[in-house]
């Protein structure tokens, strides 16, 4: 190992970043000052990389999950050769620069995931960890090796202090994924000052209880970095946290305080740092040029090592056509066999969620690369595969279906990590008012334009008898308010089965699904090419008239509480419309929602859930037959008499 290399590229991380932070007057050196050393041995001599080819498929992940640390990052992937610039360090934290403040996966070269707010990054490596293995258990043979790398992250005490990260590292220790393996920066300090204040967890004690393999040592041995690492790897069966003590902004004036953390040096704080560190004090942005020999040095090995992969490929296809043309399938979301949709007839009647579950099943049976289940709700979400594929385990790396246990923000990470690796397509379940639980998670999984699928039952009042705590009101309106997200409300099973197309179909960005627990009937559907009519959000179910007299725009349930409706109103043209995605129906022309609306004089929106969103198309506040309070505990069909939420109701409304 070249130990001056190292501390060349360690002192070079330490100067590019102290004054990139302080051209912007901005961000955090405290972290990429403490951990020079981890990253510079990280990408100098652990890694599995080559950043001639940042999207190998077998190399090796790194998620930075102290993502406020960003400038580490960035001063390591400049230096090891990937696609960030001096000038983009330059232009760190400024408009349009990929030195953003935090790093944002598909915006800079070898960045592995959007991390976002503490304790999501970790947490979705260990959705990276569990698609490495789920793919090695796939597609190696006795004879070839062709999927075999690790997944390691870097967490502060931020990250283990927020609940997703302890969720996610118990699900990992559950699994043994022994192929992941977490670096602590264990510098004790927080923004407020030392963590005693507050977070005096036995960590070591707390991730045995997990399951997980712990192992110490010195951020600055880097010769011992190499053997905790090569010790970490030796073991299969656990997770690994490698606790390493540090000092937070080491070098500065007020290193190893909590001044050091989040704000810049100051111009005379980076004079002193660089004093102390032998660095000149006259020249900003400088890096040690045994640091670009070091890692000019790496580029044959890096290279012969995916060369030496990808001849084992190569072999590997050669000797399993059939393998390789499902590997093709797996990395481009193409059919692995030919399945015909669920067929229903006019009059069947089940729940949307028992729809969605006979949905997945032919999506599953299609695409062979689906995988995921639910956060302890199984049976009430329908998500349960009828292959033999099983459960993923330790035991069962092929399983395709996930026990997520009750962990939904864990849930929705792990998911984002599958997404993230490449080459399987993840979707997760729970109740539609455990969207608040998994919220933080979505909106990040939307930055990344990853195509997640989430299924939600139990979607309104008619939850019933557990109440107003489980029924939800605001929350359709509140995903549909998160950018890049679609959000699908079926209005019977035939229109469950487009809306699992729809969410597969779907390349760049998040799908949630929203499912009924009550029965709902299969309605005659007057538009002949309804099916592509819906992709626009919203189609004619009964026409009503050429000009009718009301339009109801309605999503869901209400779909058939308003064709029950009309026919209680003999004296009016009534036209409904199934409005199932909203925001894709807000997004048509003009010309598209005249012709939904069809000119009529009045226009009544109804959904089980607040008016907010549907005020935009009704005629006037009066005309939004909508639910703007929480419900009540009781049988379903009580609570909505008991709130005034049915067809007699509307149809009062649409005789005025």
């Amino acid at each position: 190992m070249n130990e001056k290399g190292i501390a060349a590229a360690a002192l070079s991380v330490r100067s590019l970043s102290m004054d990139a932070i302080q051209k912007a007057n901005s961000g955090h050196p405290g972290l990429p000052l403490g951990c020079a050393e981890l990253a510079s041995v990280l990408y100098g001599e652990i890694l599995k990389h080559n950043p001639a080819d940042s999207k190998w498929s077998d190399r090796d992940r790194f998620v930075l999950s102290a993502g406020h640390g960003s400038m580490l990052l960035y001063s390591i992937l400049h230096l090891a050769g990937y696609k960030v610039s001096m000038d983009d360090i330059k232009n760190f934290r400024q408009v349009g620069s990929i030195c953003a403040g935090h790093p944002e996966y598909g915006v800079t070269d070898g960045v592995e995931a959007t991390g976002g707010p503490l304790g999501q990054g970790v947490s979705m490596a260990v959705g990276m960890a569990m698609a490495e293995s789920m793919l090695a258990a796939r597609f190696n043979t006795e004879k070839r090796t062709i999927v075999d790398h690790y997944t390691y992250s870097l967490v502060g005490e931020g990250c283990l202090q927020e609940g997703v990260a302890s969720e996610a590292c118990s699900l990992a220790g559950n699994l043994k994924l022994g192929k992941l393996i977490v670096f602590y920066d264990e510098n004790r300090i927080s923004i407020d000052g030392s963590t005693d204040i507050t977070f005096t967890d036995d960590i070591a004690k707390r991730y045995e209880a997990y399951g997980w393999q712990v192992l110490k040592g010195d951020m600055y041995n880097v010769n011992q970095i190499v053997k905790l690492t090569e010790e970490a790897k030796a073991n299969k069966d656990q997770p690994t946290l490698i606790m390493l003590k540090s000092v937070i902004g080491k070098g500065a004036p007020k290193q190893g305080t909590a001044d050091v953390h989040g704000a810049p040096l100051g111009v005379e704080g980076c004079k002193e740092a660089k004093k102390v560190l032998g660095l000149p004090e006259d020249k900003d942005f400088y890096v040690v040029p045994e640091a670009y020999e070091y890692f000019e040095g790496k580029k044959a090995q890096w290279a012969k090592q995916q060369a030496d992969w990808q001849a084992e490929f190569d072999a590997w296809a050669c000797e399993n056509p059939d393998l390789k043309k499902q590997w093709d399938a797996f990395h481009s979301d193409a059919a692995t066999a030919d399945v015909d949709d669920f067929e229903y007839k006019v009059g069947d009647s089940c729940a949307t969620r028992d729809a969605s579950g006979k949905a997945l099943n032919v999506i599953a049976a299609r695409y062979g690369n689906l995988v995921g289940g639910s956060a302890d709700l199984m049976g009430p979400n329908k998500t349960a595969f009828k292959s033999d594929e099983g459960t993923f385990s330790p035991a069962n790396r092929k399983g395709r279906t996930i026990e997520y246990g009750i962990r939904e923000f864990a849930m929705s990470t792990v998911c984002a990590g599958i997404s993230l690796h490449g080459g399987l397509r993840p979707f997760c379940a729970t109740f539609l008012v455990f969207s608040d639980y998994l919220r933080p998670s979505l909106r990040v999984v939307s930055l990344m334009k990853q195509p997640v699928i989430y299924v939600f039952t139990h979607d309104s009042i008619y939850v019933g008898e557990d109440g107003p705590t489980h029924q939800p009101i605001e929350t359709m309106t509140a995903l549909r308010t998160i950018p890049g997200v679609q959000v699908l409300r079926p209005g019977d099973p035939e229109e469950s089965m487009e809306a699992w197309k729809i969410a597969y179909a779907s390349k760049d960005h998040p799908v949630c699904m929203a499912f009924t627990r009550q029965a709902l009937a299969v309605y005659p559907k007057d538009d002949a090419d309804w099916k592509n009519t819906m992709k626009k959000g919203a189609y004619i179910v009964k026409t009503g008239d050429a000009t009718p007299d009301i339009t109801v725009l309605a999503s869901g349930s209400e779909v058939n509480m308003a064709l029950k409706a009309a026919e209680l109103v003999a004296d009016k043209k009534i036209r409904v419309v199934s409005v199932p995605d909203l925001k894709a129906f807000e997004a048509q022309d003009k010309a598209f929602q005249d012709k939904i609306i069809g000119g009529a004089k009045r226009v009544v929106c109804t959904e089980a859930g607040i008016s907010m969103e549907w005020l935009q198309f009704a005629t006037s506040k009066e005309d939004v037959f909508c639910i703007d309070r929480f419900g009540e505990s009781g049988p379903a069909n009580k609570v909505a008499e008991y709130l005034g939420f049915t067809s007699e109701k509307l149809a009062e409304l649409l005789k005025k």
